[in-house]
């Protein structure tokens, strides 16, 4: 796949779940894990799944009567893709502006900025 591309939520819900199991998965294991969840009905679900094969997320297989998928993206490669656009788009590629914003929203503690400033000297040496 040459250039990624932000996947809706619910997609990415659904390759939460394909990255969650050992390929391949069928439609059954995705709706027990995910469609009662979300009160998807059947189709709702082959509909987003075809979707992902056409994104060139997943390739599809029929076997007898069950369709099952592989992943073609990894989880480590779209997370990357997806941070990276992330920073990118709201944080202008600054770390600097990552970390203080979540500071001062309360979402990181003096202790969580201690194990980051520990990984960093390790990162370093």
């Amino acid at each position: 796949m040459d250039t990624l591309k932000k996947l809706p939520d619910a997609e990415f819900e659904i390759m939460k779940v394909v990255w969650a199991n050992e390929p391949p998965i069928t439609t059954n294991m995705i709706m027990e894990q995910l469609g009662r969840q979300k009160e998807w009905r059947a189709q709702t679900l082959i509909s987003l799944l075809l979707r992902l094969v056409e994104r060139g997320f997943l390739r599809t297989e029929k076997n007898g009567k069950e369709r099952t998928y592989f992943p073609l993206v990894m989880r480590d490669e779209y997370l990357q893709f997806e941070t990276g656009s992330f920073m990118e788009k709201v944080h202008e590629n600054s770390f600097v502006s990552l970390v203080n914003m979540l500071y001062n929203g309360k979402k990181l503690k003096d202790k969580d900025l201690d194990e980051l400033m520990k990984w960093m000297k390790e990162r370093r040496e």
